[in-house]
């Protein structure tokens, strides 16, 4: 039976962009964090060409609050440090790629990927696995994705409890169940840094399959959670939009620790711009 598909914000198509070099040598370092120069549809391609080479991977967005956290910690540098892919989940990363000259060509989020990623893994027929949001979000996720995408096979889902990484039966439970599954593509929607730190003991039984810290996308995918319109995403607005719904959550992460951070590095750099062309 084909499920009722809710109204979700599903992500407009990106034009290709011409191929662009990627990997440590050719990122671009914002605010401590090196990223990858890449386009959606690169990453979607990047990904699927390993697929095929049999070869897995892990998946980073760093945004402004994940940039300020591995700021402040070294053991979070060489996380991200040791991801094939990472890449800016956040305008004002990329604003501050253009100051310093080194431009990433655009914003790539996980609640982009979510869609983009399942709908190249339907066409190639890799099956995908949903792991974190809350209790039944991820199976309404499912739900939504293969309604917009009918050849998709996902191949299970899951949301431990919280603080389930605390323990070994914890994390043996998800292994078991990633294990009985055997997915090519795996979106891990724990927040960062649980969810890569997660993804960091998990790769090794699974050397063939890509992993995605995404964040909220899970909950993005299954409508349980609104995204801010295109225009807020394009204009580095979607923060205000998230804050107004979920000001208790959010308040003191955007404007006590983020707003500050970001905008004293983007100061930094307009005035590293200045003085270079001066």
């Amino acid at each position: 039976m084909t499920p009722e598909v809710q109204a979700v914000s599903i992500p407009r198509q990106r034009t290709p962009a011409p191929e662009r070099s990627s990997g440590a040598g050719g990122r671009v370092v914002v605010a401590g964090v090196a990223i990858d120069p890449l386009t959606e549809t690169q990453v979607v391609e990047h990904v699927m060409k390993a697929l095929a080479g049999g070869r897995g991977g892990h998946v980073i967005t760093p945004n402004v609050d994940i940039c300020r956290a591995v700021a402040k910690d070294a053991s979070l540098r060489k996380l991200v440090r040791r991801a094939e892919l990472v890449v800016a989940d956040g305008m004002p990363l990329v604003w501050a790629s253009r100051l310093k000259d080194r431009p990433l060509p655009e914003r790539v989020t996980g609640a982009d990927l979510i869609w983009s990623l399942s709908k190249a893994s339907a066409r190639e027929g890799h099956p995908i696995y949903l792991l974190g949001g809350p209790p039944g979000v991820a199976a309404q996720a499912a739900e939504q994705l293969t309604a917009y995408h009918p050849k998709l096979k996902v191949c299970g889902f899951d949301a431990p409890p919280y603080g389930f990484e605390t323990t070994v039966d914890g994390v043996a439970r998800v292994r078991r169940r990633l294990a009985t599954a055997r997915p090519r593509v795996v979106f891990v929607g724990l927040g960062f840094p649980k969810q890569d730190l997660l993804i960091a003991q998990l790769r090794d039984a699974h050397p063939e399959t890509w992993f995605v810290g995404c964040g909220a996308a899970i909950s993005f995918a299954a409508g349980v959670q609104s995204r801010a319109p295109q225009w807020m995403q394009d204009s580095g607005l979607e923060w205000l939009f998230r804050l107004a719904c979920e000001p208790g959550r959010l308040a003191r992460r955007y404007l006590v620790n983020d707003l500050p951070f970001m905008t004293a590095y983007l100061a930094r750099c307009a005035w590293r711009r200045y003085a270079r062309r001066s």
